[in-house]
């Protein structure tokens, strides 16, 4: 059958209405996962925050947590870092606040990262173990936190017991593939110091604990 000129305008108009539809959609649910985020007193850059409300979402335990995530131009030898804000410090446990910071550019050795260009999967995974470093300063006292600084600065195997620690709450929290991402995109980037790798192989979970892990997760809710 041919369509005439009119029929096929029509045809045209009502493809063009749905797509606009779609996006109109698509915009109204974005804005009500980014107003969530705000109502849940997250401050979070617009470049992150998809990835960000996914990590968020596992940790039901931090709704009412305040984090701001915050770019910062270097961080040493790390992507991310989180810590409580020192202003709330002394305050309750429950009503301290805390800081995501995020280098907007990394580099390890010879290769520079940009936080834009990491995969999305990768940037929920680190997100992930960040919050679960804020999920272990939740249960410290202030005295405590403050002894946790000292002890990270000067002990490796303090840091290799935090980094672990963080791991293992990222896993429990249902983040395990986003973690185990995060170490592929680390470990076989081709481009990464071998001396670097060596580093988070040591402090960090490996995959196969990750992956023991999660298969523990499902036996349980099995």
């Amino acid at each position: 059958m041919t369509l005439t000129p009119k029929i096929h305008l029509i045809l045209i108009t009502a493809i063009l209405v749905s797509q606009w539809n779609c996006s109109t959609l698509y915009a109204q649910e974005t804005m009500k996962q980014k107003d969530s985020l705000k109502f849940e007193n997250k401050i979070v850059p617009d470049e992150i925050w998809r990835e960000t409300y996914v990590a968020l979402s596992h940790y039901p335990e931090l709704k009412d947590t305040p984090i701001e995530f915050k770019f910062k131009s270097k961080i040493q030898k790390s992507f991310m870092q989180a810590q409580p804000k020192v202003s709330g410090l002394l305050k309750n446990k429950k009503k301290r606040s805390y800081f995501v910071m995020i280098s907007e550019h990394i580099k390890i050795e010879d290769e520079v990262f940009d936080v834009k260009k990491v995969p999305s999967e990768v940037l929920i995974g680190w997100i992930g173990h960040e919050l679960g470093h804020i999920m272990d300063y939740r249960e410290r006292s202030a005295i405590n936190m403050v002894w946790f600084g000292i002890k990270y600065l000067t002990s490796k195997n303090y840091i290799q017991e935090a980094e672990r620690a963080a791991d293992t709450y990222a896993v429990n929290h249902g983040l395990g593939k986003y973690i185990i991402a995060t170490k592929d995109f680390i470990l076989n980037h081709t481009h990464l110091a071998d001396a670097y790798k060596a580093r988070i192989k040591k402090l960090y979970l490996s995959q196969e604990e990750i992956m023991a892990l999660i298969d523990e997760i499902d036996e349980a809710n099995n």
